[in-house]
């Protein structure tokens, strides 16, 4: 595995369906398939999380870190880390 760790793509898997109406991936192979497919990033904190998503055009002002956090591409893993799925 490349870029996504176990943490994350179980988490992932896990999650997915806060940003998906059914299942995209089942396994860990597919998790990861997928989240490349999208360009998925992981971010170290929520404030880099938001950079990352100002920087890449996504439409937040007005969003407190809060909102942010819960936004349906926004995955917090269990580490501090935040796995962000823009689709």
């Amino acid at each position: 595995m490349n870029q996504f760790d176990e943490i994350c793509l179980n988490y992932f898997l896990e999650h997915q369906t806060q940003l998906f109406r059914e299942e995209v991936a089942s396994t860990l192979e597919e998790a990861e398939e997928f989240l490349e497919d999208c360009l998925a990033v992981i971010c170290g904190s929520l404030e880099e999380t938001r950079d990352y998503l100002e920087e890449n055009g996504a439409d937040i002002s007005g969003m407190s870190l809060k909102d942010i956090e819960e936004a349906s591409e926004v995955f917090p893993l269990p580490d501090g880390r935040y796995l962000v799925v823009e689709v």
